[in-house]
Parts: structure tokens; sequence; C-alpha cells
């Protein structure tokens, strides 16, 4: 089962529902049976077009719940409407489905929770994740949010703000490797840049055009992550990384810098250094300041003290360290490369432990281990 082919099929499949007049709540519920349908039925009969099977059986499932609580004339309406079989139409409903579901009966958080979960096929958890809460607080936003736009009209589209806060947060899932939504996310990026002249949105651009040029130096051939400092910057795609530098230029030229901006900045500045060595930390933890002024946020904290150790010294950086909260997630993490870069190695590597027993991922906790391994090893020599 190409569970990818499902994920990337899902937002248009809904568009279809709630363009044909299915409330968002009920839309999505039918999208995810039918999913579980394709789950079920495709391994022993493949469909040969994936979308349009995809949508005949999903505005089959609305209908069937929309007979139980939708009067007769209207279900009568629906049924007439109901698409025949065959390839669906090659319309791309994506980025507008976005804006509609930043509606404005939403909270932006709420806004941001609903289209992750329903348009962007991330799981709870997942959400939970990039929020920073409980999974459990996150699922009842996620259901308030369903209740609040079930038999609302998506006439009112969301604004920009929310709109590019759902596209970072599904690039940044995708960039993880657990879901390989980056791409996609990019060329949504790509259409709002096009159809709206804003700074931020540029920004948002150029960040992810940054990230995404070190994608194939991020993993070894095994698949183990590979920190920044040890990437081979050959492998980097210098275009993504010239383009990105040429939209984020033209952004900060208009003075009206934002989060997305000054983050772009900071990976503009890596992108930047021929070697690990010569990265510009001092000019980093200078745009941190400012992104942290914009922002408030204790990531951001967080990174910059990475970037403060960085530019002076291990030390100032545990001690930038130790204003923040130890549950963050990934502080035990920073604290353990804080502490072998000051020569620690005893407590980094129990720090490097329990950062791998903390890890949001697989593929993060293989290679906490591995730090916390390669230091013990040369502890016992």
């Amino acid at each position: 089962m190409n569970e990818a082919l499902l994920r990337s099929l899902t937002p248009s499949v809904l568009a279809v529902l709630v363009r044909r007049g299915a409330d968002f709540a009920a839309a999505e519920d039918a999208v995810q049976d039918a999913l579980v349908e394709a789950v079920r039925v495709w391994p022993a009969d493949p469909p040969r077009d994936a979308k349009g099977w995809l949508v005949t059986v999903a505005w089959r499932k609305f209908l069937d719940a929309s007979r139980a609580d939708t009067a007769r004339r209207r279900r009568e309406d629906l049924v007439d409407e109901e698409p025949a079989p065959g390839p669906a139409p090659a319309v791309d409903d994506t980025l507008q489905l976005y804006f509609l579901c930043a509606h404005p009966s939403l909270t932006p958080s709420s806004a941001v929770a609903l289209t992750l979960r329903a348009v962007g096929g991330l799981t709870t958890r997942q959400i939970a994740q990039a929020y920073l809460v409980p999974e459990a607080t996150m699922a009842q936003r996620i259901s308030r949010a369903k209740r609040t736009v079930s038999g609302v009209r998506f006439d009112r589209p969301g604004d920009v703000a929310t709109v590019l806060r759902v596209l970072y947060l599904v690039f940044n899932e995708g960039y993880s490797g657990d879901v390989d939504l980056a791409a996609e996310a990019i060329r949504l990026t790509r259409q709002l840049a096009v159809a709206i002249d804003h700074p931020e949105v540029a920004g948002l651009l150029a960040l992810m055009l940054l990230h995404h040029a070190r994608r194939a130096a991020r993993t070894a051939p095994d698949g183990s992550l590979v920190p920044l400092a040890e990437q081979d910057r050959g492998r980097w795609d210098t275009e993504s990384i010239a383009e990105g530098v040429e939209i984020l230029q033209a952004a900060l030229a208009r003075d009206r810098l934002g989060e997305f901006q000054a983050q772009a900045a900071i990976a503009a500045l890596h992108a930047d250094a021929p070697t690990a060595q010569e990265t510009d930390w001092v000019q980093i933890v200078e745009w941190y300041d400012e992104l942290e002024r914009l922002t408030d946020s204790p990531v951001v904290r967080l990174n910059r003290a990475v970037a403060v150790g960085e530019a002076d010294g291990p030390r100032a950086g545990m001690a930038a360290l130790a204003a923040l909260d130890q549950a963050l997630p990934r502080h035990t993490a920073v604290a353990a490369y804080l502490h072998e870069r000051d020569g620690d190695l005893t407590t980094a590597a129990q720090l490097y432990t329990e950062a791998a027993q903390k890890a949001p991922n697989l593929a993060e906790r293989d290679h906490l281990t591995r730090q916390a391994a390669r230091l013990n090893a040369r502890g016992s020599r």
C-alpha cells in the first residue's frame, strides 16, 4: 500500500467534497473512511485512477452518513450531484482548501491544527509534538474545531498568516522524514507567492528552499542522521540555495521583517559558509535576537543557546541554556552537546543517553544513542 500516494491525494479529494456541498467536518470523516477502504481493497485490486476511486467512495460515504440526519429533499439533491465513475478532473484545490480551513470562526491555533489533520494528513500526535502540548489536548482542540465548522459556509477564507503557519508546520513534518510532505509544502508556497505579494510569503519560500537544499546530505546511506557540521556540503543543492537567497534579499529589502525572513536569514548564513568552521555564528546570534523579539518562542531561545555556544564558547551557551525550562523538547540534547564542547565527556554521554530516551522519532533517538556510545568509548580508552 502506497501511503504517500494516499496522503498526497487526500487534500484534493477533500476539496471536491467541500466544493460539492459537504460541510467540512462530514467531508473529512468521509475521506478518512474512504482511505480506510483503500487500505483494505487496493492491495488486491488497485484502481487505475486512484483519485477518481477515492472521490467516488468518499462521496458515497458522505451520502450514507447524510441520510441518517439530513432531510429527504436535501438528500435527493445530493444524490443528483453524485459524480459519475471515471477519472476526476485534474484541478488543484489544495491551496484554496488551506485558506478555507483557516476560517474566521476558528482561532488561529485551532485552524492550523484542523488543517494539519485534515489536509496535511498528519496524526494528532505529530501535531501535538509540533505545538509542544499533550496529545489529548490536541485531540480536544481538533474535535472542537470540527464542531465549530460543522455546517458553516466556507465563503470567508482565513488570513495569510494562518495559512503560512500551516505550510511551515507541514514542511517541517515532511522535512523530519516521518511524512514526506516537504516538496508539497514548497509547491503550495510557490503558488501562494505568485498569488500574493507579501514579504513573509517570500520569507517562508526562501526558508523552505534553503532547508530543502540540504536534504540529500542530512542522512547517511544507512538512514542515520548527519549533523549540519558533518554534512557533505558538496551534496547541497546550490541552485535552490541561490534561489532562496535571492528571494530572501528581495524580501528583506522591503524592510518589513517577519519571523520567516529572520529564520531564512539564519539558514542563508549556514548555506553561505564553505565549511562549518567558517560559519558566521556572531551574525547568527544577532538574527536569533531578532527572531526572539518577533516570536518570544522558547524553541528560538533554545536554538539561540546553541549559537551563543558556538560564537562565545560552550560555557556562554550553557549560561543561556540555564535560563530555559528543562522540560523543553531537545533541551537535554543541547545540554549534552555543550558539555561535550566544554570537554566534560562523562556528563555529555549521560545527557546524550537521557536525550535519546526523550527523542521524538527513531532517527533522532538512534543518533543520540550513537553520540553517547561514541563518548563512552572514548572515556574507556
